[in-house]
This record gives structure tokens, sequence and C-alpha cells, in this order.
């Protein structure tokens, strides 16, 4: 089952992933990877970090002549600046210059100080960093590629930033944004689908900038083409809404994730609140109108499009700090040091979304189709899909000709 890993702190030498379940004969190659980290440093708001660590991509394993083996995919990712922090970050003996005795509030310094038992901040800053979130999209690359081999797409935008959101029935499909829409969505500032909510949000950003504040805001991530039946019933951990909304709670700073309408839903009637089912004579299969559900119904992929509202707090490093914290060390209150940071990193979020629900539905298809090589897992998922709606009983069908 596709499943990954990642190591690297913030500001050491490099990030590196490990992803396991891939099947041989999918292509990929260094660019596929660089080009969804490229879109990961999208956005207005973003601090000059984005521009100095470039990132620098290499497959160490798991691939050759451009098509991957079915063994374990390693990738690495190197910090351009490492050669400014390898003393601050060496694994060798040694001391910090400058320990970081100010936790930050909202951030997993103090948390994580007390758990492991550290006097410095950055033992535990920096893997619990947002920039571990780059292995994740290398992961998240190579995960695309192998769904879209039957026919997952997987695109986000951003739907809210600090008071500014969009004001839409998200339970309506109709107005939703297409995969073709996925580069004008990349070409907005914020990564937004609306123009003129588009502008509103940089104004939003720009006050929180003057201000030396930080924002949150929410993302909408959407797959289409996603097939019936990933994900089951029978076990809590086998529920597909319950996997994404662990994948998507595992990223930095999120606080909420809402499957379909989510929290909506609560507000509306029974007669309201779920999507009618019909029967498509045209394409013989059945269909879902609206996405009220989020494409998912007791823990199991309808067929439909799978939309999910995910949710950050604002950042908890501020450009000027007016926290108060209490010093570790002196136990006086202070104000919580500060990190290079951005203002906003919804944009980002997006991106980093995408790659959760594509290993999530990665690892929920490769354990329904099976298959060690691409053309064995992409022919259990035609053999699947020609059969899924013959027959409201196929099971009880296929039972009965055994019988006999």
């Amino acid at each position: 089952m596709f499943r990954f890993l990642t190591a690297g702190e913030s500001h050491g030498k490099s990030l590196v992933v490990i992803v396991e379940g891939m099947p041989s004969g999918v292509e990929l190659s260094v660019e596929d990877i660089s080009d969804e980290l490229a879109r990961r440093r999208l956005g207005f708001g973003r601090g000059p970090r984005m521009r100095f660590e470039k990132d620098q991509v290499s497959i160490l394993s798991g691939v050759r002549f451009g098509r991957t083996l079915g063994s374990p995919i390693a990738v690495e990712i190197a910090n351009t600046e490492w050669p400014k922090w390898q003393e601050e970050m060496s694994v060798g003996r040694g001391k910090s210059s400058k320990e970081l005795t100010q936790p930050r509030p909202g951030h997993a310094d103090l948390a994580g100080m007390q758990k492991y038992g550290f006097s410095d901040a950055r033992d535990i800053l920096e893997r619990a960093s947002a920039r571990e979130t780059a292995a994740r999209v290398a992961a998240g690359a190579i995960a695309k590629k192998l769904v879209s081999s039957i026919g997952i797409e997987i695109l986000s935008h951003v739907i809210s930033i600090g008071s500014v959101g969009l004001d839409r029935d998200l339970g309506d499909l109709s107005i939703k944004p297409k995969i073709e829409d996925l580069k004008a969505i990349d070409a907005s500032q914020v990564r937004c689908f609306d123009a003129d909510l588009e502008k509103s949000m940089i104004a939003e950003i720009k006050a929180a900038a003057k201000a030396g504040d930080s924002l949150g805001g929410s993302v909408e991530v959407i797959a289409y083409g996603v097939p019936v039946g990933l994900g089951s019933h029978v076990h809590y951990d086998r529920k597909l809404d319950g996997l994404l909304a662990q994948a998507f709670m595992s990223i930095q700073a999120v606080k909420a994730v809402e499957i379909g309408m989510g929290a909506s839903l609560g507000y509306m009637r029974g007669s309201a609140a779920h999507d009618e089912i019909h029967w498509k004579a045209k394409t013989k299969a059945y269909e879902r109108p609206t996405v009220r559900a989020g494409g998912i119904e007791g823990g199991i992929s309808t067929g439909g499009p799978i939309t999910a509202i995910v949710t950050m707090k604002p950042l908890a490093t501020l450009n000027r700090p007016s926290i108060k914290t209490v010093d570790t060390v002196t136990k006086e209150s202070k104000f919580s040091f500060k990190e290079r940071t951005d203002v906003v990193a919804v944009p980002a979020l997006g991106v980093v979304s995408e790659t959760m629900m594509a290993v999530v539905l990665a690892a929920t298809a490769t354990e329904k189709f099976g298959g060690d090589s691409l053309h064995e897992f992409v022919t259990n998922f035609k053999n699947y899909k020609k059969n899924l709606n013959s027959a409201p009983s196929s099971v009880d069908a296929i039972f009965g000709k055994i019988q006999k």
C-alpha cells in the first residue's frame, strides 16, 4: 500500500522522503517533483525565505531510466542555505551559540521542550516547522502520478484569508473550479479563483503585514475522477473521510477539516442536506448532482468529486512580536522570539493539502486494486469499473453461479 515517511530539519542539510508502495512502470522525473515544489512557494504574503531557498531535488533510488522500479523511492531536497546553518545545526558535538528560551504561543516550542527534555526551542522548532511540507509535496507529486493513471486529478483554491471569505454554496458542483482552471488559480497572487475576492484578500494581507501580524484562512481541495468504492464502512481506520481528516489535520497549523459542506450541514434540515441519487441512462451510472457530503458516504467514495475544506490558524511567528510568553530559564514574562516568517501561508496550504489528498487516494486505490506494476494496477481498475454497475447484487449473482 502507498505510504511515505519524511526526515529532516528546517535548517538542516536537506529533507528526505521515502515513498513505498509505488508500482513499477510509472514515468517519474525530477521535473515532476520540482514543478510541484515550485507551486508550494506561490502566494502573496510569503516571506523572503521562499526566494532564498530554492528546492534542489535529487531522486536517490527507486527510479531507473525515468520509470519507477516498484522498490522504495528516496528523494532528497537540499537546503541551499545550509552553509549559513551548518555550525548551528551540526550533527557533531557542540553547543548552540544562542539558545532560544522564549517559546512562541501557538507553536510546538514549549510543549515539545517539556516532552523531550530540551532547554533550547530550536531542538523542537526545526522539525515542527512547515518546511517539512516540502518533503510531503515531493511525496504528493509521486502520488499524483499514480492516481492520474486511473483518471484522478486534484486541485485546490483559497476560499478565505483572515476575515475575507467566499460567500457561496460549497455544495453546488456547477460553480466549483475544474482541473482546467488550475493554471488560472496558480496564476492568482493568492491562489483564489475569484478575481474580486483576490483583491480583498491582498488588501487584508497588506494590512496585517503593516501591523507586523499574521493571518490564517481556508482552502478547498477537490479530487475529480475518483471511482466509487475507495475506503470502507467496516472499520474506523478504513473510512475514507476519517483517513482524509487525519491526513489534513497532520499539516502544520491546520486546526479544522470539513468534508463537503462540513459544519454547515449541522444547520440544515435533512431534506436539504443530502445529495440526491439519480440514474443516468446514457452513461449507465448513478449520479449525485451536488457534493454536500463531499463525495463520501459511510466512509466510501461515491464516484463523484471528493471535496474538503482545510483551515489553518494564523502563523505563530510574528514579524512584530506582541504575544507574551515566559522565558524558560528566568521565568520572566517576555515577548516570544522571532524567526523569519510569512504573513500568510494559506496559498501554500492548498498545495500541501493536494499532497495529502493524493497520498490518501493513492493508498486506498492501491489497497483496492492492487498490482505490482502500473499495467496490473490499471487493468484491475478497468475490470472493476467495467462491472461496477452491471447489477445491483453482483456478489449474489456470482455466488449463485458458483453454487450451480
